[in-house]
């Protein structure tokens, strides 16, 4: 609307009240004359007034107008050069055209106008079309960067402060941990009471010299456990250091038969200090687990290893396989039914340890049952051995046929492998509340919390090992058959090497045992033959390979075949028997389609966590690893790895 009308419009109220008063004014002309002529001057003067009036607050109005249209500018310009605020515009090939002051203070530059984003900072690459946010820095300083692609614009302001707060904030954070000394009573043993005081003190000076040199809070709460507390950024600092203190003391004791070695549990990134002590606790099992002589790091999802050089140390006594052996008998005396699962694609280690499972449950009086999807090489003249005997063969089924007999009331173990992940069915774990892991792995971050009963040692050579132990200790004068104490010493003889390695006193002992109750060498030794067509593909792919500094040795197996996860495995042992070969790594694909990696090492080299970065696992010496993609790839990869690591110092830490 025009202005002059809408003055108008505005003006009509009074205009109505000046022709009412005028109107009066007449009237009074005919009453009387004189007194109508002073009405009618009183009417022009308020009139004149109004009039006068009015066009003085518009005049006011327009000055006012006008001096804050003036401000605003002036404010608006101010913004843009004086606020500390960047404003960046660039053109569509990514040229600045044009910034504030502020951008030529946060660059040290007057002007940056005519350079390229990528030139003025690398981390200014701009791939999407849709509005982003990017922190830089620059020199000490922090800059958050607000791009609107569509305008060509960049907003930045200064973050440092807020970065350092925050910084400081996650440095600052608790880490909470447990320290142990591993063997303790296994090295004190038969140690005089002097001798043994000495030794703890040169070992608790050693733990608390390190804790005060990396500001660490440390507390004895036991004869063998320390409690430990310290800030996230300390932790971090002795991450980078690979947790020194533990080649410390190992090598401070390492001229006893049995040298002491520590194993530590830490955990941060939560505020609940009872969440906070139960991951430490959880993370020192995980160590444990593991065989000692490392530590377990948790950080939020974040669960990290360091240390585990050397291998688990055989314990003398055998108190622990005695109580874990009468609890598992009560535990399946109390159940229905006794579910047996080994991993999938089994090896002789976890058929042999599920036929002294089934024993275990016969003897017990209950109904036992093994998990078997389907036959593989590695097991196939085991099964051929167990289909003549009805007392076994009757009791292996489907995975079908176990999820269709499970209850809550079932007893389920597992045995040579703790992951669900790796079962020959996940879905039975879920089906009841009672399972038991028997396993000898060094344990990984994926494990079955929720088991009511856990046996993992890894000092053991193979899960047969430890059936029986508990087999000894489940009744006096256990009548065994040939077939059930031979497959648990082909089990053992497997995983050995032919009692060539990882073999301690105790798995004699258990061999033995099995000697006396009629395990046959003979039928062990015609279940592990090998014939000329697998021979022949061992060396098909064995001509492939190539020596990586001087010990490694590296096969990858051609794209065109595929082969069993057995014969990689025995690749890579055979190629282990050359001369000066320290570590072998087998690559071939599998006839399930993933991309087996078997590894294999004299103990210089620690295969478990070069396979544990590729999603796999096993012990110091023996590991694997199974991943999607093609050979060419996971070559690649494991080379990565290997390159990042010092192989004469590094691989084995």
């Amino acid at each position: 609307m025009p202005k002059f009308l809408l003055r108008r419009w505005r003006g009509l109220p009074i205009i109505a009240g000046l022709v009412l008063l005028l109107l009066f004014t007449a009237a009074l002309f005919f009453l009387h004359w004189w007194v109508g002529a002073a009405a009618l001057l009183a009417v022009g003067a308020l009139v004149y007034y109004v009039l006068t009036a009015e066009q003085a607050f518009y005049a006011q109005l327009n000055d006012y107008i006008m001096t804050l249209t003036h401000r605003v500018k002036k404010a608006g310009a101010e913004v843009v050069q004086e606020l500390p605020i960047g404003m960046l515009v660039y053109n569509e090939d990514k040229i600045i055209e044009w910034h504030n002051p502020y951008i030529g203070k946060v660059f040290e530059q007057e002007s940056i106008v005519g350079q390229s984003l990528h030139h003025v900072h690398p981390s200014l690459k701009l791939g999407k079309d849709t509005e982003q946010r990017m922190d830089i820095s620059m020199g000490e300083s922090y800059y958050r960067c607000l791009i609107r692609p569509d305008d060509r614009l960049i907003y930045m302001y200064n973050i440092t402060e807020q970065t350092t707060l925050a910084r400081r904030y996650e440095e600052e954070q608790i880490a909470l941990g447990i320290l142990m000394l591993d063997n303790l009573d296994e090295v004190a043993q038969g140690m005089d009471d002097q001798t043994r005081s000495l030794l703890l003190a040169k070992v608790i000076g050693a733990i608390t010299e390190w804790a005060n040199q990396n500001h660490i809070y440390i507390r004895r709460s036991a004869s063998d456990r320390f409690f430990v507390l310290m800030h996230t950024k300390t932790l971090r600092e002795i991450e980078q250091s690979k947790f020194d203190i533990l080649d410390e003391v190992r090598d401070l004791t390492g001229d006893l038969k049995l040298p002491l070695t520590l194993s530590i549990g830490i955990a941060t990134g939560t505020e609940q200090l009872t969440e906070l002590g139960s991951l430490a606790q959880s993370s020192l099992d995980v160590a444990l687990g593991r065989g000692g002589d490392q530590a377990a790091v948790r950080a939020d999802q974040r669960l990290s290893f360091y240390g585990g050089r050397s291998n688990a140390v055989e314990k003398r006594t055998r108190v622990r396989a005695r109580v874990i052996s009468h609890a598992l008998r009560d535990l399946m005396k109390e159940s229905d039914k006794v579910i047996i699962m080994g991993h999938r694609y089994p090896d002789m280690d976890s058929m042999g340890a599920a036929v002294g499972v089934l024993k275990m449950a016969q003897v017990c009086g209950k109904e036992g049952y093994i998990v078997l999807e389907d036959d593989n090489p590695s097991i196939h003249r085991m099964l051929q051995e167990l289909e003549q005997h009805e007392s076994i063969q009757k009791w292996i089924i489907t995975p079908e046929q176990a999820l269709s007999i499970t209850n809550q009331r079932s007893l389920a173990i597992v045995v040579d492998t703790h992951k669900s992940s790796m079962v020959a069915e996940p879905k039975i774990l879920q089906h009841t509340g009672r399972i038991v892991v028997i396993d000898h792995h060094r344990r990984g971050e994926e494990f079955i919390d929720d088991a009511i009963l856990i046996y993992i040692e890894p000092y053991a050579s193979s899960t047969c090992e430890l059936v029986t132990e508990l087999l000894q200790y489940l009744q006096d004068r256990l009548p065994m058959e040939t077939i059930e104490a031979t497959s648990l010493l082909a089990g053992i003889v497997v995983d050995t090497k032919s009692f060539s390695l990882r073999t301690g006193a105790r798995t004699f002992e258990a061999a033995s045992f099995l000697r006396r109750n009629g395990a046959d060498s003979a039928l062990v030794q015609q279940m592990l033959k090998e014939d000329l067509e697998e021979f022949i593909q061992k060396s098909e792919i064995i001509k492939h390979a190539e020596i990586w500094h001087s010990c490694i040795a590296i096969c990858a197996a051609d794209e065109e075949h595929k082969y069993s996860q057995l014969l990689i495995a025995k690749v890579a042992d055979t190629l282990l028997n050359m001369t000066e070969i320290s570590a072998s790594f087998v690559i071939a694909e599998r006839p399930d389609g993933l991309i087996g990696i078997s590894a294999r090492s004299l103990g210089k080299v620690n295969v478990q966590v070069i396979m544990e970065q590729l999603g796999g696992g096993g012990h110091l010496t023996n590991a694997a690893a199974q991943l999607e993609g093609t050979i060419d790839e996971a070559q690649s990869e494991l080379k990565r790895l290997l390159q990042e690591i010092d192989l004469r110092e590094g691989l084995s830490e």
